[in-house]
């Protein structure tokens, strides 16, 4: 279609025939997401408040197919950029979200912090002075005050606030200390995401950033399960996927929406998990619940 007939088509969506809106709006849905400039100039042209609410629903779930397509088709290739998964689940909030300005966002933080980095440091010192940047120089912090706020689960959110909840807080912080060559990874514990420093060498420790980057051992993490009286799991010691990340941040914002009692949003976000559900996925696990 040219943009001439685009546009009739959709100056069709305030035609007084029930059956010739409905199927203008299934036309308009399955044309897909190219359609949403020309919708979004329609609804800024109409003065029908109607009109501009149908528009604005046809609008949102064109840019949720969106989501839930780009979502699918990452979790089919591996998952291999998690960046990339972090941006598709921000955009079910900001549409409009550039995932290239999230790369430069993520990029400035690593010149920040390398100006204070050396690379010869033994490996408790280097993840101490990444702590000292992160927390210190860049303020990122711990979002106690709105702990359950789905804007802890939206990557640009918490890198613009600097505030973020387990795992968004240890996502940024893991970003960093990759791109200065660390090898720190993401280990799935109940109700609490934590970091693993693990080298070639047999060195690992653990980290905890949302506890200003506290270091801990093997030891502290086998008391911690103990105390939940759940059974050992290689999991809970054990660097985690991109996809087990993507899994946690989503069932996150389920909690989230959940508390806000936004049903409608909850039953949104369950069928994007959906997306990437996988065999391994036997452990439901967020950092607000054990379910």
């Amino acid at each position: 279609m040219n943009e001439t007939e685009i546009k009739a088509l959709i100056s069709l969506l305030d035609d007084e025939d029930h059956e010739i809106v409905a199927h203008v709006e299934q036309r308009i849905r399955e044309l897909g997401g190219q359609m949403i400039p020309f919708l979004e100039s329609e609804w800024g042209e109409s003065f029908n408040p109607l009109l501009q609410k149908r528009i604005e629903e046809i609008i949102h779930d064109l840019q949720y197919q969106s989501v839930l397509d780009r979502m699918r088709i990452w979790h089919q290739g591996g998952g291999m950029d998690l960046l990339e998964g972090l941006w598709i689940i921000a955009t079910y909030q900001y549409p409009d979200l550039s995932l290239d300005k999230l790369r430069q966002d993520l990029e400035q933080l690593y010149y920040d912090v390398w100006l204070d980095f050396s690379p010869d440091m033994h490996p408790v010192d280097q993840v101490k002075a990444l702590n000292n940047a992160f927390f210190n120089k860049l303020r990122f912090g711990a979002n106690s005050k709105h702990f359950h706020s789905p804007a802890n689960s939206m990557i640009n959110q918490v890198i613009d606030t600097r505030r973020g909840n387990p795992i968004s807080l240890c996502i940024v912080y893991m970003m960093i200390a990759r791109r200065l060559g660390l090898p720190v990874y993401g280990v799935n514990l109940p109700t609490l995401f934590v970091l693993t420093y693990k080298n070639d060498n047999g060195v690992q420790f653990y980290i905890n950033v949302f506890n200003r980057g506290l270091i801990f051992s093997k030891n502290d993490i086998d008391h911690y399960i103990g105390q939940l009286n759940l059974k050992h799991n290689d999991m809970f010691y054990q660097p985690c996927t991109n996809q087990d990340i993507i899994r946690r941040m989503l069932r996150n914002l389920i909690v989230s929406f959940d508390k806000n009692g936004d049903a409608e949003r909850v039953k949104e976000v369950e069928a994007i998990l959906d997306m990437v559900r996988g065999d391994n996925d036997s452990l439901p696990l967020s950092d607000y619940t054990q379910r």
